[in-house]
């Protein structure tokens, strides 16, 4: 269902708030224990001003906040506000600042001058950058006090946001979202209508979480990722992710990804035994792969290549396979395989594109600003032939537009806010599996011919609402025109059928510009050009959307560009790639 925006308000945010905690009440009876209960009760008895500045300083921030710092015409004097707020303990005047929390409350030239005075400190020097003090100073002041004691001649009050209230908001912005990326702005920028999202049907029972383990487990795999980006010690962290399962499919897809980041730190530190370790345990896209590598790394020739092995006979994507006949040669060389012993892989897929053929143009070398995409767009483009830049935008635009009832449909652990510009499942192994028949119905438009009309008719009734596909910036109304002239429907199948074997993964690697020729029947036609300048190669997503262009008889192809006051350099006579 579908929430009205709310009229222009000058306190919105509070009212977006309220708003949450409603749905979050309504929702969530049985997962809120008793601090939340506690604080949403609490919350909706303080009065007006001191509701909107815990509101205000939750959405900034924190923790630490200078009182006079802190101006909002609409809840009017700060200390009246705050002094609900700190008989409740919401906010404390007197929690320990440590020296770098106090840093970064205050201006350089405002800490310079607390600490000119020599105390438990030497003099410093008055040129330090406000880094280089902080550094110098913190040895000589590594216990944290309250603000007073920084600070005694300050008249300022300063308080902190109890750690307490800041974890309950933000567990209570998990439960609503589903995530910890999206934030409480997300109200004020749909009111503004910045962003635009489907307004998908779900009843009550629609939530993120069913039960409150999962949310403390979600929060506990977020308090290890934080661990991890702050530098902590990489093996208790792995154990403890190790030990973090869980029986919720989603959560343990969250689980694989961290352990994949742990693997790649550890890599990046050349711990090889902890990253081996972090890769077996994680069923993360890509995590088996980098396991291979690490065997390599230790010497452990034969424990590689027979891993490497296994994934050949049930690889988890093309891009495994791709990177398998990359590495399979050198696997059997090291493990000491003779030839003839084990199969021969395939011929590497960069090889088999490079071998077609690539046409190579000279141009002009462009002004700096302008990319080579662009200046071989700007030689190529003419009227009766037009040529538009548009990368992945296109084709997933066109399978977002066509596809837009399938990728929408209200099922269970799909949708459950009002904010969301994909569904929640669409990383899931059976995103595809659970919507079958729907997708089955889009495409069966291809066939009959309806799929023009389809397309039309969602480009102008959804227009700039959030999707995982349709890029609106790039998707004018000429070039989708253009593509539904030009591109036939069986070609659009094709490529659609390549985006559903992996939603997510697909979207990238598609060729840079898309030319088409329109003006005369016999020729309605386009191609996909992948791009390259001097020294750039292709990428192996790339590679792999050429590889399945061309095994399926779709026109792509890579056109190199070499700049004409390049050393050497000639023109190419003839060579217009018309």
């Amino acid at each position: 269902m579908g929430t009205p925006a709310l009229p222009p308000h000058r306190l919105y945010y509070l009212h977006n708030f309220v708003r949450a905690l409603d749905w979050l009440r309504t929702r969530y009876a049985d997962v809120l224990g008793a601090p939340e209960q506690d604080f949403i009760s609490r919350f909706a008895q303080l009065p007006e001003p001191a509701q909107a500045l815990l509101v205000r300083l939750v959405m900034r921030r924190g923790p630490w906040f200078r009182a006079g710092k802190l101006a909002y015409e609409e809840i009017g004097d700060i200390h009246t506000a705050a002094a609900p707020l700190l008989a409740l303990g919401w906010l404390d005047a007197a929690a320990p600042m440590a020296l770098a929390e106090l840093f970064a409350l205050h201006t350089h030239r405002e800490v310079a001058a607390l600490f000119a005075t020599p105390g438990p400190h030497p003099a410093l020097p008055k040129s330090q950058t406000k880094a280089a003090l902080l550094q110098t100073l913190q040895p000589h002041h590594a216990a944290a006090q309250p603000y007073r004691q920084w600070h005694p001649a300050s008249t300022e009050s300063v308080w902190r946001v109890a750690q307490e209230v800041t974890a309950l908001c933000t567990r209570l912005r998990l439960m609503f979202f589903g995530n910890l990326h999206q934030s409480w702005s997300e109200f004020v920028l749909a009111d503004l209508g910045l962003f635009q999202y489907e307004v998908v049907p779900f009843d009550a029972q629609s939530r993120a979480f069913q039960c409150r383990a999962d949310v403390d487990h979600y929060l506990a795999l977020h308090a290890l990722r934080q661990a991890l980006d702050d530098g902590a010690e990489r093996a208790p962290l792995l154990a403890a992710a190790v030990q973090a399962t869980s029986p919720n499919p989603w959560l343990e897809r969250r689980r694989a990804k961290l352990l994949m980041r742990l693997g790649q730190a550890c890599e990046k530190a050349a711990d090889w035994p902890l990253a081996e370790q972090a890769y077996a345990h994680s069923q993360h896209p890509g995590a088996r792969h980098r396991r291979i590598r690490v065997h390599e790394h230790m010497a452990r020739h034969a424990d590689a290549l027979a891993l490497a092995l296994q994934a050949q006979a049930a690889p988890e994507s093309d891009e495994e396979s791709q990177r398998l006949a990359r590495m399979l040669p050198r696997l059997h060389s090291a493990a000491g395989v003779q030839a003839g012993a084990v199969a021969r892989p395939k011929k590497p897929a960069r090889q088999a594109v490079a071998q077609q053929a690539p046409q190579t143009l000279t141009l002009p070398r462009p002004d700096p600003a302008t990319s080579v995409e662009w200046a071989l767009r700007q030689h190529w483009h003419t009227d009766e032939a037009p040529v538009f830049y548009t990368e992945n935008a296109l084709i997933n635009s066109l399978f977002g537009l066509l596809c837009w009832p399938a990728v929408f449909a209200p099922l269970p652990g799909a949708f459950f806010h009002p904010f969301q510009g994909a569904p929640a499942d669409l990383n899931a192994p059976d995103f595809v599996e659970r919507r079958a028949a729907l997708f089955a119905e889009c495409l069966l438009a291809l066939e009959d011919g309806r799929y023009r009309a389809l397309i039309r008719e969602r480009f102008a009734t959804k227009q700039g609402r959030q999707s995982p596909h349709v890029f609106w910036g790039v998707l004018s109304e000429p070039l989708l025109e253009l593509a539904l002239h030009c591109i036939p429907a069986a070609h659009l199948r094709l490529f659609f059928e390549r985006l559903l074997q992996a939603p997510v993964a697909h979207r990238s690697g598609l060729p840079d510009l898309v030319r088409f020729w329109p003006t005369r029947p016999a020729e309605q036609r386009y191609e996909l050009v992948e791009v390259k300048g001097p020294g750039d190669k292709l990428q192996d997503n790339q590679i792999r959307w050429l590889q399945y262009c061309h095994t399926h008889g779709l026109p792509a192809s890579v056109c190199h560009v070499r700049w004409l006051d390049a050393p050497g350099m000639e023109p190419l006579m003839g060579a217009t790639g018309t």
